[in-house]
């Protein structure tokens, strides 16, 4: 009989890790980073919670032996200018990068970051995908 094996929440996992590598950072441009894995409401550059760092798996490949999954994680941020949106992006990618625990075990850039502007409010953004191992859990 083969082991039940399944892979947890890769994008919660990834969420996780931004949210506890920004605190407390000292760059200005990470300063008060809200991480989450919904597009805000509201993400206009005068409210307060910019910047706004958005998590989301785009792809979710197992291995056909359950040993491994390869998922593309695309991280999005808000931020108040274009330069702070691409630094703190860029952040984002070396942070995981470096990464490497429980549930994601490894990540290699794939896109990114590229410059945009959020099309409902004029809000400048910066986005990139990555390339994440995720460890797979006996079930």
């Amino acid at each position: 009989m083969k082991t039940l094996t399944g892979f947890p929440d890769a994008q919660a996992a990834g969420a996780s890790v931004l949210r506890e590598a920004l605190a407390g950072r000292p760059e200005a441009y990470a300063a008060g980073a809200l991480v989450g894995t919904k597009v805000p409401g509201d993400r206009t550059p005068e409210l307060p919670h910019l910047p706004y760092v958005l998590v989301r798996k785009d792809t979710d490949l197992p291995h056909s032996s359950m040993a491994n999954a390869r998922v593309t994680l695309r991280c999005t941020v808000w931020h108040t200018g274009a330069d702070e949106a691409h630094d703190l992006a860029m952040l984002c990618q070396g942070l995981w990068i470096v990464h490497s625990g429980p549930v994601i075990r490894g990540v290699r850039p794939a896109t990114g970051p590229l410059p945009a502007v959020d099309p409902a409010t004029g809000t400048e953004l910066s986005t990139f995908t990555v390339l994440a191992n995720i460890k797979p859990v006996l079930l």
